[in-house]
């Protein structure tokens, strides 16, 4: 929108040319997500705390995490806001993509916050059922993957990281996996919000990576040099992973170990979906799977445990999944687990960021 507004006054006063970079915008939204979080944390904490919306605890879950039990949940709320005020303050309004995550980012919070809302309904840590629950994250995923398969600017060609000359093109079956992307780095990113503070780190990291790689895709001089995919219009992705890092940064400073408030699924679906879909649009859809290795992590140790469970009567791989759990289980203090599942992701981070060169 401020772009818009002053970027057409540089034709008078030419120091309105400033807002024509997409790095500036990119700070100041980074800076204004921010903002936004701290300024309104403390109001959405008491907000919830007098209407009752506290977190549900899993029953079977560890004992230590009874005591969290009433703890205001759906901060994610403040994460949405915070991010979309953000974006369309700072953000060119005239590209398409920016309304495409900003679409995915609202579709999947609204399931989530259905499923917080059945949860504090009921009382209960179960919300609406997961047949239900994924078929709205299904019909969202897959509605966004058919509009920019229908974009004839838009390359149906995969990238491999490591390998700068394979890049299969799936046709219609990019749709399937771009599908599969998004609805699983939801899921991922949901399994992961176990711990104070555990999900925004690495989701605020990721944001980060893939600030990068939007900017790189969207700028043809650099993608070319780099010889990695080039996506017009996608830099302006770059201001939406600004937002998102300020308002993941805003957030945890509310959520971090003891947590004041909690994301809820309305957050963690949210988080994940945007990340998911940011990873198609800006062509590096593989490289998620190394970026977001924590949350990979995460989602198998949930798979494996309900296989292993199934098919040995009984037996468990794990004390606990997700595996956060089954560290905690083992004697890891809750706040050592976080920190370095943090470190552990930026270490992904920097690896992922290495394949830009080795190829």
């Amino acid at each position: 929108m401020i772009y818009h507004l002053l970027y057409p006054l540089s034709d008078t006063f030419s120091y309105f040319n400033v807002f024509r970079y997409i790095t500036l915008r990119t700070i100041y939204a980074t800076i204004t997500a921010l903002l936004i979080s701290f300024i309104l944390g403390p109001w959405l904490i008491r907000k919830l705390q007098l209407l009752h919306i506290g977190q549900q605890i899993r029953e079977d879950g560890p004992g230590s995490h009874l005591s969290k039990e009433g703890t205001p949940t759906m901060g994610g709320l403040l994460i949405i806001f915070s991010v979309a005020i953000s974006t369309i303050l700072w953000s060119r309004l005239d590209v398409e993509y920016i309304w495409i995550v900003l679409t995915v980012t609202l579709g999947f919070g609204l399931v989530g916050f259905m499923d917080d809302y059945r949860k504090l309904n009921n009382q209960s840590s179960k919300g609406i059922s997961g047949t239900s629950r994924l078929i709205a994250e299904v019909a969202i995923a897959l509605t966004i993957s058919i509009v920019l398969y229908l974009n004839p600017g838009f390359s149906t060609n995969v990238t491999i990281p490591f390998f700068k000359k394979i890049l299969p093109d799936l046709g219609w079956g990019y749709i399937v996996l771009s599908t599969f992307i998004i609805v699983g780095a939801a899921n991922a990113v949901n399994l992961t919000d176990g711990l104070d503070g555990l999900a925004i780190g690495p989701a605020t990291i990721c944001f980060g990576t893939y600030l990068l790689f939007a900017y790189l895709a969207g700028n043809i001089k650099i993608s070319g040099y780099l010889q990695i995919p080039y996506v017009a219009g996608t830099g302006e992705l770059t201001v939406f992973c600004g937002a998102m890092v300020g308002a993941g940064v805003g957030f945890l400073w509310y959520n971090t170990y003891p947590a004041q408030i909690f994301m809820g699924d309305v957050g963690s679906l949210s988080l994940g979906g945007a990340l998911g879909t940011i990873a198609v649009m800006t062509k590096q859809e593989i490289i998620l799977a190394i970026v977001g290795g924590i949350f990979i992590v995460e989602t198998i140790s949930v798979i494996f445990q309900v296989g292993w469970f199934k098919v040995s009567n009984g037996r468990r791989i794990f004390r606990m999944a997700p595996i956060h759990h089954h560290l905690e289980l083992k004697g890891w203090a809750e706040p050592k687990v976080i920190v370095r599942f943090w470190i552990i992701s930026i270490i992904l981070a920097l690896i992922a960021v290495s394949t830009l060169k080795l190829r």
